[in-house]
């Protein structure tokens, strides 16, 4: 009898794999026994039953929450597109990439979800939420766009730009969004799966980015695991190319003029494009 056989002679058995097991298993070297100590009068040492119960129930709630989080984790393809739709049609937020960024997605139209993304996020109620559509041709209903050069927006858009435009008495935007703000930030992200759920939609869908205000922006779902749990569903598109860059935003809301706000991803494509189109940059206000 070798030395391990000896001492695991002396040692009280729980039900664990055995070491033939797990060697099969490859998940240890084949050592003869797996010792596994219970009572603090064998060889001294103070290892109690308490312990192995404390870290098998450690285990177990970690199991579960991690079931838990992987659980809201779909990849971001048309197949899981119907079900983004029905969650959004039934006031709750997901997460989705975009053309720049991981976002915060809810129905534009429901205070309740807009609300519950301004608490998930941490983030001050005078802060305005932009809103994305599915296609350019839908930015009228939410915003004037008369007073753009023709082209314009077809130009821009779809794009990593946000454009704030002028909401208009005939907005179909409710009140409650923005509350006291007489424009609005419109995005049509070059991200097909956004698009085909705004589309479905039907509606505008409101649009920030995941994380907590003031945090870094997420390139990835794992950057904001801590806030899964706030979401019905988080939708992976992979690691995004941006560099935490967002979106540039330009102010348009004054005829032939415009006002880089934020500078950020294909930012000199976008002054081209609206040089291209005769505006003119605003001076600063001095």
């Amino acid at each position: 009898m070798n030395i391990p056989e000896r001492i695991a002679v002396r040692l009280p058995q729980l039900v664990f794999p055995s070491s033939e097991v797990l060697y099969k298993q490859n998940r240890v070297p084949k050592l003869g026994f797996v010792p596994f100590l219970t009572h603090k009068r064998h060889l001294g040492l103070g290892l109690g039953l308490g312990f192995s119960k404390k870290m098998s129930s450690s285990m177990e709630n970690c199991h579960v929450d991690v079931q838990n989080k992987l659980e809201v984790v779909r990849p971001a393809t048309e197949v899981y597109a119907q079900e983004a739709i029905e969650a959004l049609k039934a006031g709750k937020v997901i997460a989705v990439p975009t053309d720049t960024l991981y976002g915060f997605a809810c129905d534009a139209c429901s205070l309740e979800a807009v609300n519950r993304i301004y608490e998930m996020k941490g983030r001050n109620h005078t802060s305005p939420l932009a809103i994305c559509v599915g296609d350019v041709s839908q930015i009228q209903h939410f915003a004037v766009t008369e007073n753009l050069p023709h082209g314009l927006l077809d130009s821009l858009l779809p794009g990593p730009v946000t454009v704030i435009l002028r909401r208009g008495e005939s907005s179909a935007l409710e009140k409650s969004l923005n509350p006291g703000l007489d424009s609005v930030g419109v995005r049509v992200p070059d991200c097909n799966f956004i698009r085909v759920v705004a589309r479905g939609l039907g509606k505008a869908v409101a649009l920030t980015s995941a994380n907590l205000s003031g945090q870094p922006s997420s390139l990835c779902i794992k950057d904001f695991e801590n806030l899964w749990d706030r979401c019905a569903y988080v939708y992976d598109g992979g690691v995004l190319p941006s560099n935490r860059a967002g979106s540039t935003i330009v102010d348009l809301t004054r005829p032939g003029k415009y006002k880089i706000l934020r500078p950020g991803s294909a930012k000199e494509e976008t002054l081209a494009i609206l040089e291209k189109h005769s505006l003119v940059e605003e001076a600063p206000a001095i």
